[in-house]
């Protein structure tokens, strides 16, 4: 369960904020696990909550969004969806497939208290 260290990972880069902008507490964190980035969505939710008693998260709401992965196909030349790394291009059904987007882990707003 490597989502408990990207919470604590998370968890990390509010307090840096924190420390830099200080604030009481975090009200309301948004975050996006695009789908190709192998965050289980669920699991870091229960992490971020296991870990937020005694932090800046505590009460906190958390919202986290699944971007669309997406990838350029190096055979066709075109973006194109797809649903895992593994996937063949739905147009020409090559395997030459660069995501593009689908991949990252961040955090998208942030609002404080």
């Amino acid at each position: 369960m490597h989502e408990l260290s990207l919470a604590g990972g998370i968890l990390r880069v509010l307090e840096q904020t924190q420390e830099h902008d200080p604030f009481e507490r975090v009200a309301h964190l948004r975050l996006e696990a695009g789908a190709l980035s192998g965050v289980d969505i669920s699991a870091l939710r229960f992490a971020l909550q296991a870990i937020a008693p005694g932090t800046c998260l505590e009460h906190a709401s958390i919202d986290i969004d699944e971007p669309a992965a997406a990838a350029w196909c190096m055979q066709c030349s075109q973006s194109v969806a797809i649903q895992s790394r593994l996937d063949a291009c739905p147009v020409c059904g090559g395997y030459q497939l660069q995501p593009t987007s689908g991949t990252e882990l961040r955090v998208m707003e942030l609002q404080v208290v």
